[in-house]
């Protein structure tokens, strides 16, 4: 049976993008557990093989049933879309312990003899030191699987809601739902989502979260329970993309025509991204960079627009098909 959101009036007014480097923590580390998850992140499974091993995820992934309910206390809504992770973590660490514990016991539920292990039993019994540990365990899988990638994962999140922010004032929300993944289906006042899981909400003036994710695919997800605002996280687009190299990939015909270096920023633009992205991903320096994507704009292959505090480098027809080859 499918998955429902019904929409009322005041809803459509309140639906909104965010991002979140908390959420992305959580299904990274799902990911190391999920073969299915695995394909696109290969190159980052490798890179951090040997520094996970020195993780004790066996908490978080004792709440991470495959089928089932994670605690919304552990892994909150996101603030919106600049929210940073020392914000998000801060949020989780001022959780009410009694809150948390009811939450918990939920989620343990869900997985055969967990309430009944030495770990479960803990946790329900001092649930204020169960907030603790939890917290220091997702801030340490932040600080190893996903802080040294996050420029490079905010880049392409970041991408995805400028072109989906764009698809919605051209479309409106109608078409732009179906949109984030052929698993979703709009019929005026309810998103259907063909899962494998029944559930129906009504948003109830809530509006809806849209988040985009790197590690949740090929999953969508639906969350929170209230008093929560309701989430939808989907796929984030151009994955295929997100662990290459980009001078790995530069023609030689465009390195022999702009240079080494302003071919491989030309290349790595395959999603729309910044001065200080670019610079972190090709190992160059920001003002090299600049200057390369001020000869790139001046020769009508990038146009630059300003998204909030950040000003957003994109290939114009002509530079996509010089970076392509065509």
């Amino acid at each position: 049976m499918p998955s429902l959101l019904r929409f009322g009036e005041d809803d459509f007014l309140r639906c909104r993008f965010a991002l979140s480097p908390l959420w992305e923590t959580h299904e990274a580390v799902r990911t190391l557990k999920r073969p299915d998850r695995q394909g696109y992140h290969a190159p980052w499974l490798r890179r951090i093989r040997a520094a996970a091993a020195g993780l004790d995820l066996a908490p978080l992934w004792l709440l991470m049933p495959r089928r089932g309910h994670s605690p919304d206390w552990l892994g909150r809504p996101p603030i919106g879309p600049a929210a940073t992770f020392e914000e998000e973590i801060a949020a989780v660490r001022a959780s009410d312990p009694e809150a948390a514990r009811e939450d918990t016991a939920r989620s343990l539920a869900c997985t055969p003899g967990a309430p009944e292990s030495a770990r479960g039993r803990a946790w329900l019994a001092d649930p204020a030191r169960m907030v603790r540990e939890l917290a220091d365990c997702l801030e340490e899988a932040w600080r190893v699987l996903v802080e040294p990638d996050w420029l490079r994962l905010r880049a392409l999140l970041d991408a995805d809601v400028a072109f989906h922010s764009r698809r919605l004032a051209e479309v409106g929300l109608g078409r732009l739902l179906p949109e984030l993944d052929p698993r979703l289906s709009w019929n005026g006042r309810t998103l259907t989502l063909a899962l494998h899981t029944e559930h129906a909400r009504d948003l109830d003036g809530q509006g809806l979260v849209l988040m985009p994710s790197v590690f949740s695919w090929p999953d969508v997800v639906t969350g929170f329970e209230p008093p929560w605002q309701p989430t939808l996280v989907y796929p984030a687009r151009a994955l295929a993309g997100l662990w290459t190299d980009p001078g790995t990939r530069t023609p030689e015909t465009l390195v022999r025509l702009l240079g080494r270096n302003r071919a491989t920023v030309l290349t790595a633009l395959t999603e729309p991204a910044t001065t200080s992205t670019l610079a972190h991903r090709l190992g160059l320096a920001p003002s090299s960079v600049s200057a390369h994507l001020t000869t790139l704009r001046d020769a009508g292959l990038l146009t630059a627009r300003r998204y909030g505090h950040q000003v957003l480098y994109e290939r114009t027809p002509l530079g996509l098909a010089l970076a392509s080859g065509g």
